[in-house]
């Protein structure tokens, strides 16, 4: 017990050691970075966004901030939705990350605080239990505002709905509340996907959902578009959470329903981020966490899966592996290679567990505008040029990447954010959701996705005015047509008299045909 306690402060030590050291340093990492990808950082030559000559780079479009907040990089194919966003977009620009010696510079200490420290939010939830077609459960929380009196949202609300995919660790964090929170003053429904036996969702099969699987989500989906069929969808994932979502666009494509989609701190390289693994600190909580939460499934569990090689597993790769390539799962996996070391060495059906659960697997059938939010010095996804995948950016026009040079892991703590974090918490929250106006509180990221979505939904909405206007110029106008069509249609009905005994003639002779 005391070495753990020495190894924490050591941890602690180092985690308010380095971000001086790192802001008095003789380099700061993102110019190296930016730098090997061929951008040019110096203030003096920098671009705003207003800029008409924007340099190109290696196949990338990248906007560089002005002096306080350079670090700012989007990445992305050359497009019109690109020089869209560059244009409208300001907060794209306008990030300014805490610096110096104050502990909210600190990557480790942001993103611990972000995802372990509690939130006094003031929305509430309600919960939708969804039965799926395996007689699985998985859970909806809709965010509503505590001072709401009607608890429930009618079908026939036109507001956007706003899909939160949390981490697969189903943990709720404070960055998910206070994304709720924006959403709501925004005029989004909000509601938080909870996946089979996570945030107290009724474990009722002794199947879990893999970590790339999308057939759960989308079941959910098509809940939540028979429920709000007139309204918009969009859908931000958090951490690992990013891998279902992104699995769920590839394979659905088109038809995924959702108009645009932001990863907040993605980790997209999930195989080698599984093997690979964390810092030992933070990859030993995570697995205490998984197995307190599994723990109370543990009987039922062991009608499936070997629980003595589940609950002895020392890292995420072992939990992994226990979980779903054990027998029942893809790749049968005898016992005897894990009760010494803890983790399956039967490499076979842990490649094959990962073809069918990678989330860029079917990356290229993504149909939909994908925004991913990044740090450089995220601590949980590790180093940028080998876990963030620059050339899917650099060629596919569907993907866009915010690179920062710091922000941690879903941190991103801005100056102001520190300096008011006093006056904003003697502030009425439900007074800023109510009256619709946005705090000084909110996040940086929040900002940036909720303007992504903007303007994404804005560029489409001009072009389709744009092709409506030129196919009436060339004489083919949808909406005369759509008349034509309908008049033909009413007229085909006029034929058939509509008498009392011809209807109970074709009722009865469809009944004597179905016998």
């Amino acid at each position: 017990m005391l070495e753990w306690l020495v190894a924490l402060c050591i941890v602690i030590l180092v985690a308010l050691i380095w971000p001086g050291f790192k802001y008095y340093g003789t380099e700061n990492p993102s110019d190296a970075l930016l730098r090997g990808l061929g951008i040019s950082q110096h203030p003096a030559k920098s671009k705003t966004v207003e800029s008409t000559d924007r340099e190109e780079s290696d196949g990338a479009l990248t906007a560089v901030a002005n002096e306080k907040a350079r670090t700012v990089a989007l990445i992305c194919k050359p497009s019109a939705l690109a020089n869209y966003l560059l244009k409208h977009c300001r907060t794209f620009s306008t990030y300014s990350p805490c610096v110096g010696w104050m502990w909210r510079a600190s990557a480790i200490l942001q993103s611990v605080y972000e995802a372990c420290w509690p939130y006094d939010s003031p929305v509430q939830f309600v919960r939708d239990n969804l039965q799926l077609s395996d007689d699985g459960l998985v859970a909806l929380d809709w965010a509503v505002p505590s001072y709401q009196k009607r608890r429930r949202t009618s079908s026939h609300s036109t507001s956007p709905v706003l899909l939160i995919i949390p981490n697969s660790f189903g943990r709720i964090t404070r960055n998910v509340l206070k994304l709720c929170e924006t959403a709501l003053s925004h005029g989004y429904l909000p509601a938080v996907f909870n996946r089979r036996s996570h945030n107290g969702t009724p474990l009722t099969t002794v199947k879990l959902q893999q970590f790339g699987d999308p057939a759960d989500l989308r079941e959910a989906v098509r809940y939540i578009r028979y429920r709000q069929p007139a309204g918009r969808l969009y859908a931000v994932s958090e951490s690992t959470g990013s891998g279902l979502l992104l699995s769920y666009l590839g394979e659905c494509g088109s038809s995924s329903y959702v108009t645009a989609a932001v990863c907040l701190s993605p980790v997209f390289r999930c195989q080698n981020w599984f093997e690979n693994g964390l810092s030992w600190p933070l990859q030993w909580a995570l697995v205490l966490y998984q197995k307190i939460c599994l723990s109370r499934y543990r009987t039922v569990l062991g009608e499936t899966i070997q629980t003595d090689v589940l609950f002895t597993s020392c890292s995420l790769r072992g939990l992994e592996e226990a979980l779903f390539c054990q027998t029942g799962h893809i790749g049968s996996v005898p016992a005897a290679a894990t009760r010494n070391s803890g983790s399956i060495n039967n490499s076979g059906a842990w490649d094959a567990y990962w073809e069918h659960n990678e989330p860029l697997r079917d990356v290229d059938e993504v149909a939909i505008p994908v925004l991913s939010i990044c740090a450089q010095d995220d601590p949980v996804r590790g180093d940028t040029q080998s876990t963030i995948p620059l050339e899917l950016f650099d060629t596919n026009p569907h993907f866009f990447l915010l690179l920062t040079g710091r922000g941690g892991h879903c941190g991103f703590s801005t100056q102001s954010e520190g300096s008011t974090a006093g006056v904003f918490c003697a502030v009425s929250s439900a007074a800023a959701l109510n009256s619709g106006i946005e705090s000084r509180g909110t996040s940086w990221s929040h900002r940036a996705l909720l303007e992504f979505f903007r303007a994404t939904t804005d560029f489409f909405a001009a072009e389709e005015r744009a092709k409506q206007l030129a196919a009436r110029r060339r004489g083919l106008g949808g909406a005369a047509a759509g008349r034509v069509f309908r008049h033909r249609s009413v007229s085909t009905c006029k034929r058939v008299p509509a008498c009392s005994h011809n209807i109970r003639a074709i009722y009865n002779w469809q009944r004597s045909y179905t016998r």
